[in-house]
């Protein structure tokens, strides 16, 4: 399946762009800007996202964990394990 492609104008520093030019073939370069255009949108996404969660998990709300998650984890695995006769 063909992605839908948009042509967009956009300045890039001349050392990057002749790095470009000269370590990617001229048929993959649209490819290779794009990949890592997606990586760092994604990155950027990313940062935001954490930055307005930020304080969302309040301790009041999760008094099981006052011990830590490792406890926690600890417990509940306990509690959920069943004993098999051996025969």
């Amino acid at each position: 399946m063909k992605t839908l492609t948009k042509q967009a104008n956009f300045l890039l520093p001349k050392e990057i762009l002749d790095d470009l030019r000269k370590n990617v073939p001229r048929m993959q370069q649209s490819k290779v800007v794009a990949e890592a255009l997606k990586k760092e949108l994604k990155r950027i996404k990313l940062s935001k996202n954490l930055q307005e969660s930020f304080g969302a998990w309040k301790k009041e709300d999760h008094p099981e964990l006052a011990d830590g998650t490792n406890e926690y984890i600890r417990q509940i695995r306990k509690s959920s394990r069943t004993t098999k006769d051996r025969r």
